[in-house]
């Protein structure tokens, strides 16, 4: 926890946070974050916050069930913690469990598949189940309850002056992404680099929202697209990322000039009106000046496809389902974690141009693994940075002693790859032929 009594002077106060979240590589842990949307069973109608049935409650339950503390706005609960994880909740009401920081996939796979199971045993006497997608696939916005955080609602004002897709990502989305240590800023720049070079074929392996509105939306992934129409000040690819002089000091640059949502100041939010952080480092807002905690905080409202925080965050994968979940983290190890695969990594992506890499992303929200990345055919390519990922994993479990290794926890993009259709591509071939377009038959098969 940042602590937030220091004030921030300078530049160098900033740039010098990112220097703080440097780890030893014998200290690399790896974090797991899965979002996941909440329907009735019976009528499909989403879960609002309020009632015999709804989030408060299932909250309620959850906390007294395994130490888990309440968080608090007010006298509501919007959240829960536990050690070094926590269970939040989103805009629409979807759940999101922050996982601890854990040295093994296996360890991260077991806390994400122990929290399912409580939740779903917790849920099923209230009617509520679990969808593994990365949109929901029934309702527009506007039949989405809210949630009663007060930085949402900030939030719901703000982004639709930005993209018309903003309140979208907030009450649709769910997404599952991993969180990476880093040993200096060399080792910063290459895995944020390369990460931010291979989101697109990632991307492509977990596409899993092809569904919106009771019907196919013309996307494999529409969370993909939909982040591309939320705030281009703050989403996307960077290009900045792939020039020569990246580093801590050009993403601080970057961030100060990127509006801030919000201060809090003794549990209130106090709306920054568009103000950027630069100006409220120079200025001030409404007799507050900025303090560390200000800048953690803004750090975390800034949603690039990879993030840049006292970690590393990679997030460009749809919420999917349980062995998938598991497959993220263990790819993403796999490239990040191993020095000769990181050089391989990047040696495979790092020929596009940022423009390649843009119309990449396009193509992969539409198409899906068979879309084309700067020419290419993304599936070939996924293909080799599996086997790149499969040979860091071989080399860090060799390192440090992992019995049996971790490559099983991607087997299932091997099988994916095999098949050569994204998740959501294969939903779309059932949807058409075998589920006859039943909504019945598609909730029954994207539930935990």
């Amino acid at each position: 926890m940042v602590d937030p009594s220091p004030a921030l002077q300078s530049l160098d106060d900033c740039v010098n946070y990112f220097h703080a979240g440097e780890t030893p590589e014998e200290d690399w842990v790896i974090g797991t974050e899965h979002e996941k949307i909440a329907v009735y069973e019976d009528t499909f109608e989403r879960v609002p916050y309020e009632g015999e049935r709804g989030i408060a409650v299932l909250l309620e339950r959850i906390s007294k069930q395994g130490e888990w503390v309440p968080i608090l706005e007010g006298s509501k609960i919007i959240g829960l913690k536990r050690g070094g994880a926590s269970i939040t909740l989103e805009p629409g009401g979807q759940f999101e469990l922050s996982g601890a920081p854990l040295a093994t996939i296996k360890e991260t796979c077991a806390e994400f598949n122990s929290h399912v199971d409580q939740v779903k045993a917790i849920s099923e006497d209230l009617g509520i189940v679990w969808l593994s997608l990365g949109v929901d696939p029934l309702h527009p916005v506007s039949d989405v309850p809210v949630m009663p955080k007060s930085r949402y609602q900030i939030m719901r004002d703000y982004l639709p002056t930005r993209g018309s897709l903003g309140l979208e990502m907030m009450h649709l989305s769910a997404t599952v992404q991993a969180n990476f240590d880093f040993s200096d800023e060399a080792d910063m720049v290459a895995k944020v680099r390369t990460a931010m070079g291979c989101t697109p074929l990632v991307s492509a392996l977990f596409a899993n929202s092809p569904f919106s509105a009771r019907g196919e939306n013309g996307f494999v992934t529409k969370r993909l697209a939909i982040w591309a129409d939320t705030d281009p000040d703050r989403c996307g690819l960077l290009p900045f990322v792939f020039d020569s002089g990246f580093g801590y000091e050009r993403y601080t640059d970057w961030a100060l000039d990127v509006p801030i949502f919000f201060l809090i100041r003794d549990g209130h939010y106090i709306p920054a009106g568009g103000l950027t952080f630069r100006g409220f480092m120079e200025n001030g807002l409404e007799g507050h000046r900025a303090l560390l905690s200000d800048w953690d905080m803004h750090l975390t409202t800034l949603f690039p496809e990879v993030r840049l925080k006292q970690i590393i965050e990679v997030r460009g994968a749809d919420a999917v389902p349980r062995e998938l979940t598991c497959a993220l983290p263990a790819i993403w190890k796999g490239l990040l974690y191993d020095a000769d695969a990181l050089d391989q990594a990047w040696d495979l992506v790092s020929s596009f141009t940022f423009e390649e890499r843009v119309e990449g992303q396009v193509s992969v929200a539409r198409k899906g693994l068979g879309a084309e990345l700067g020419g290419q055919s993304v599936k070939p390519l996924a293909d080799q940075l599996l086997e790149i990922a499969s040979g860091g994993l071989d080399r860090i479990s060799t390192r440090r002693g992992i019995e049996g290794g971790e490559q099983n926890f991607i087997a299932p993009l091997r099988r994916i790859l095999e098949s050569g259709k994204s998740p959501g591509e294969v939903m779309l071939d059932r949807w058409r032929n075998e589920w006859n377009g039943s909504l019945e038959r598609l909730i029954s098969y994207a539930r935990y």
